[in-house]
């Protein structure tokens, strides 16, 4: 890499972390998430400190709530009953919200629950930034994505103890320092991949594990692997994410000193 071309490379990825940074620490980030309420355990439909009276009702969630409740829906005052299906979009664009929190369907494998999401968060007053080793060159390599015939899943513990399915689409092969390593991925909607891995750093100078993003593979499947943007997962800011942990085959059996390390509290 030239030296020009190194100069960027370490604006961008400057660039990249404060925008990490103001992203969790944003009023609606990771660290606002204060509950993920399963109504699998809650069968009276009562939730602890979320207003309104919650049931499964088939493919969806059917919420009763009064005036006392204090909730809204695309931003009218909640009175009597509403159906709500998964949320996918933006937190702050949650369609239900009890002032300033918002509060988020969620359905995994057949159960669902509502998340809690809270700007004054004590994880989020708490929040200073996030750990991260500068930009190094050495942990930008090239890659080729070997797509798996048929997409499979397989199951893995989760951050909250479950075991879940994790669906994989492939794996990307590359090389670091002369040594041939894969990363077992899921290719998400718009073509990028997703790696869920481990290191020899993880739960000692790191985190217990990261995520890693890269962009989708070009047409001969060559991709760029960028440890520099190792992620902190969404369990790392708040207890309640519910993040798979690695799947077989994706702790490297190497010291990724590179990417966000550990969020750092002041």
């Amino acid at each position: 890499m030239s030296t020009e071309a190194q100069t960027q490379a370490e604006r961008d990825w400057n660039h990249w972390h404060e925008e990490r940074t103001a992203a969790v620490a944003s009023p609606y980030g990771p660290l606002s998430l204060t509950g993920t309420h399963w109504l699998s355990d809650h069968p009276e439909g009562r939730i602890p400190a979320v207003p309104g009276l919650w049931r499964e009702d088939g493919d969806r969630i059917a919420l009763t709530a009064g005036p006392e409740d204090g909730l809204t829906v695309d931003g009218e005052p909640l009175t009597g009953q509403v159906l709500l299906g998964a949320d996918r979009g933006p937190i702050e664009e949650s369609r239900l919200a009890a002032g300033r929190r918002r509060l988020v369907v969620l359905s995994r494998e057949g159960l669902w629950a509502v998340r809690d999401f809270d700007p004054d968060a004590p994880a989020r007053r708490a929040f200073r930034t996030i750990e991260a080793t500068p930009y190094d060159p050495r942990w930008s390599v090239p890659g080729t994505f070997r797509p798996y015939g048929t997409a499979h899943s397989v199951r893995v513990e989760n951050a909250d103890g479950v075991e879940r399915g994790l669906g994989l689409g492939g794996e990307i092969a590359f090389t670091l320092d002369g040594t041939p390593h894969t990363l077992r991925v899921a290719v998400e909607n718009d073509g990028s991949l997703w790696a869920v891995f481990a290191d020899t750093t993880s739960g000692n100078s790191s985190y217990r594990f990261r995520f890693l993003r890269p962009a989708a593979p070009a047409a001969d499947g060559s991709v760029t692997v960028d440890l520099n943007r190792a992620l902190l997962p969404p369990c790392a800011f708040a207890d309640h994410f519910i993040c798979p942990f690695p799947p077989p085959g994706n702790t490297l059996p190497v010291a990724v000193e590179a990417g966000e390390r550990r969020r750092i509290d002041g």
